[in-house]
C-alpha cells in the first residue's frame, strides 16, 4: 500500500467498462484509502497474482486471503471469478465527474 502514499483521500480516474453502468470509463471518483469495506461497496483492489494492477470492483464478501469482488458488467470484467480474492486498498465514496454524487 505504500505506493498509494499517506493521504487518506485520493482522486482516481476509472478505466474500462467493468463497472458499467455504476461507473464508466473516464469517470473521476473520490477514493477513501485504508477503509474497511462492507459488502456492496465499490472498492479499489490489488490482485496477489497481478501486484502492479489496480482495479475498481464491487466487494461481495470477505474470503480467505482477501475479498471476493466482481465487476458490475460481468461480461466485461476480470475479477475474483478468475483471479481469486483481492486485497482491498480503499472504498470509492463519490463520483466527481461527470455526474457528481454518492457511489452506491
Amino acid at each position: 500500500m505504500s505506493s498509494l502514499g499517506r493521504v487518506r483521500w485520493r482522486r482516481l480516474r476509472v478505466r474500462g467498462p467493468s463497472m458499467a453502468p455504476t461507473l464508466r470509463d473516464g469517470d473521476i471518483v473520490l477514493l477513501r484509502l485504508r477503509t474497511e469495506p462492507s459488502p456492496g461497496d465499490v472498492v479499489l483492489v490489488r490482485w496477489p497474482s497481478r501486484p502492479a494492477q489496480l482495479s475498481v470492483k464491487r466487494a461481495v464478501c470477505r474470503a480467505e486471503g482477501g475479498w471476493h469482488v466482481t465487476g458490475d458488467h460481468a461480461a466485461a470484467s476480470t475479477d475474483s471469478r478468475q483471479l481469486g480474492p483481492a486485497e482491498v486498498l480503499g472504498v470509492l465514496r463519490w463520483r466527481l465527474v461527470p455526474r457528481p454524487g454518492r457511489i452506491r
